[in-house]
């Protein structure tokens, strides 16, 4: 049977009726679902030999899961056996697992891709992946009564039609004249780059909102996702005939000497998110403009977010700061870890005694205690050292966020000055800002041709380093340990009402922006004074941990206990958030907050700013920095943190249901948007 086409199906073919199955029974696991769907293209003449596509699937599933949040999977392979690159969709009821977080899966598309068409393979399955993490095409996809409507739905998002503006002919001889204009509009494009200090939600959401905003305008947006799981750069050619870049980042850009001479919109991520109509409008506005903001070509910085324009000097201050914590981060996170594991396996003693078992003893030759005790110590001391690394990569890095590789080695230097003279988190905040502006200024020196080529290897690093090390060493260093050695004793002389104070204000910021800048910098202060013999500090990362956990719990329970006012997708959402606030991951509150941040963020804040006093007052400690319920070893009252949690949740989740019944939209006004209406 020949499936149908449309004229602007760049993929004829790719999908057809009767590949489609509607609210179909295919078993109970995602083998059963696999092998039919496999069955089905076989059947099509889509696939030559249905056991072999079934296994090729199958072995792609055994490298890891395919199940996407939301109800959705996407098995996917190449195999010989395939004749045709292909799509089989089923709607499945009832669903099936097929390993995504939030639960089993009742959209199921199995691409199919012959041998050698990799490409054409990751091409389809991008296409799809982005298209399923929006609330309104999956939302299509269930809604659809026909499978004449699947394919339509599908064909739109690997062919989009094109722009109306460049397809209208002109007719009379009287608009004539602006078709050369309308065409040129519709060949522009801008070029951005979208990046947040995690790099996993913001970050996409923000390149989405900016694309579909280019769509809306007739312009082709053409965006580079800086995030977790890397990115693909930016062709030069795209860059070079851009009419203006947008920056949408609350971190510093990597390679922004691309950009220099381009109009340039910056932003914080979040605004693109919120407001991407406008900054489209002003990125081509921007490109008319001889007087517009531009990227600066006199600064090396890949992040030089000093050298930016169109910046205040505190949003500058605060992407600075932000990219040190970013790359900070998982050195927090990975020593935490391993640390909380040292002490389950050996024990709180183990502190004690790791270093002289790391040093005296070895798998045949066991320490008292045996192999437990020994990889207990193994464990303490990975963590230890990952963790002595905190702060040389948080001023490291907030040096290359200045001065781009040649800040580098200057900023690690000024950290590690930091730690030996004893100022700690704060001396690498100074000596990173140190080390980036003076590797910018030498930057900045006019040398001679011949000399250019060793400025970033060799003068850059060399004169910063001497620079911010003589002034660590000679100047600041003491005065820096004083004022840290100070704020430690005042932490560890809080109690009562004041340290009830701490908890709220930290609670208060977990929520304010979930994963934002604010968020982040009440993290770095948890994660930064974070110490194993510092009982204060352990109660802080309790505190900091429990209240950003709320908001996915808090909206998974009011969409769980009051269905109807939520739409579909915040619903799914609200699945998914059970797991991401187990598992301290705060953005899971992101969709809801981005759709209706009035009533949400202030009710979030509400039973964050509650969990943080609690804690706080219950002297709970955690002295792990990440995990969520997962370390429940590494706390020192696991109930009482749980009770904190659990009061904090309800009465987030109380609030928000009484702001959603009583000042929200009624559930019929509900719309299944990815992204938040601009205020």
């Amino acid at each position: 049977m020949s499936s149908p086409t449309t004229a602007h199906d760049a993929k004829p073919g790719i999908i057809a009726e009767d590949l489609i199955l509607l609210d179909a029974d295919l078993g109970s696991t995602k083998d059963d679902v696999i092998a039919r769907l496999a069955r089905v293209l076989t059947d099509a003449g889509r696939a030559s030999d249905a056991d072999a596509l079934r296994d090729a699937a199958m072995a792609r599933e055994a490298q890891s899961a395919t199940g996407l949040p939301g109800g959705i999977a996407i098995p996917h392979c190449r195999s010989a056996a395939v004749t045709t690159a292909s799509l089989g969709f089923a709607r499945l009821n009832p669903k099936v697992e097929f390993g995504a977080p939030d639960g089993d899966a009742d959209l199921v598309f199995l691409i199919a891709a012959p041998d050698g068409a990799g490409a054409e393979h990751m091409k389809l399955l991008s296409s799809l992946a982005r298209a399923l993490v929006k609330p309104a095409f999956v939302t299509s996809l269930r809604e659809a009564a026909t499978p004449a409507d699947v394919v339509a739905l599908v064909e739109g998002v690997l062919a989009p039609k094109a722009p109306k503006a460049a397809a209208t002919p002109v007719t009379t001889t009287k608009t004539a004249p602006p078709a050369p204009t309308a065409t040129a509009d519709a060949a522009k494009h801008i070029v951005a780059i979208t990046a947040c200090p995690t790099g996993i939600a913001h970050t996409y959401m923000a390149a989405d909102s900016l694309k579909d905003a280019g769509d809306r305008a007739g312009v082709t947006v053409h965006v580079e996702t800086q995030g977790s799981s890397g990115s693909t750069a930016l062709d030069p050619a795209l860059i070079a005939s851009a009419e203006a870049v947008i920056f949408a980042t609350d971190v510093g850009v990597k390679g922004r000497e691309r950009f220099a001479g381009k109009p340039v919109i910056e932003s914080g991520v979040k605004r693109a998110i919120n407001e991407p109509d406008k900054m489209v409008a002003e990125a081509l506005r921007a490109g008319g403009d001889p007087n517009a903001a531009r990227v600066s070509g006199t600064a090396p910085g890949a992040s030089a977010a000093a050298a930016a324009g169109g910046l205040g000097w505190g949003t500058r201050l605060r992407q600075i700061l932000l990219t040190g914590v970013s790359y900070m981060i998982p050195f927090v996170a990975a020593g935490g870890l391993l640390i909380a594991l040292g002490f389950l396996l050996g024990g709180y003693e183990i502190k004690g005694v790791a270093e002289d078992i790391m040093t005296n003893n070895s798998l045949t030759n066991l320490p008292d205690g045996g192999l437990r005790i020994f990889i207990g110590a193994v464990l303490f001391q990975l963590g230890g050292l990952a963790f002595g690394f905190l702060v040389p990569a948080l001023s490291g890095y907030i040096a290359f966020a200045i001065a781009d590789r040649p800040g580098l080695a200057p900023g690690f230097t000024a950290g590690a000055v930091a730690l030996f003279v004893g100022a700690g988190f704060i001396g690498g905040l100074v000596g990173g800002l140190i080390a980036g502006f003076v590797a910018l200024w030498i930057s900045r020196i006019a040398v001679p041709p011949w000399l250019r080529g060793l400025m970033p290897v060799v003068i850059i690093p060399l004169g910063a380093t001497l620079v911010v090390g003589g002034l660590m060493f000679l100047v600041l260093g003491r005065p820096l340990a004083a004022i840290t050695t100070g704020l430690t004793n005042f932490l560890n002389g809080l109690s009562g009402s004041s340290v009830i104070i701490l908890g709220i204000i930290l609670g208060l910021m977990m929520c304010f922006d979930l994963g934002g800048p604010v968020n982040k910098a009440a993290y770095a202060f948890a994660t930064a004074g974070l110490s194993v013999d510092n009982e204060a500090s352990l109660r802080i990362m309790a505190a900091v941990m429990a209240a950003g956990m709320v908001p996915p719990l808090a909206m998974a329970l009011s969409s769980t206990l009051r269905p109807k006012l939520y739409s579909e997708a915040e619903r799914e959402n609200g699945k998914a958030a059970w797991l991401l606030g187990a598992a301290f991951i705060s953005e899971g509150a992101i969709p809801f907050a981005a759709t209706d941040p009035l009533r949400v963020i202030p009710s979030m804040m509400a039973g964050g700013a509650v969990t943080g006093a609690l804690i706080m007052s219950f002297g709970t400690t955690l002295s792990a920095p990440h995990g969520g319920l997962l370390v429940f070893f590494a706390m020192n009252n696991f109930f009482l943190f749980l009770l904190a949690l659990a009061i904090g949740t309800v009465v987030s989740a109380a609030l928000i249901t009484a702001a959603k019944q009583f000042a929200g939209k009624k559930p019929a006004e509900i719309v299944d948007e990815p992204v938040a209406v601009a205020a």
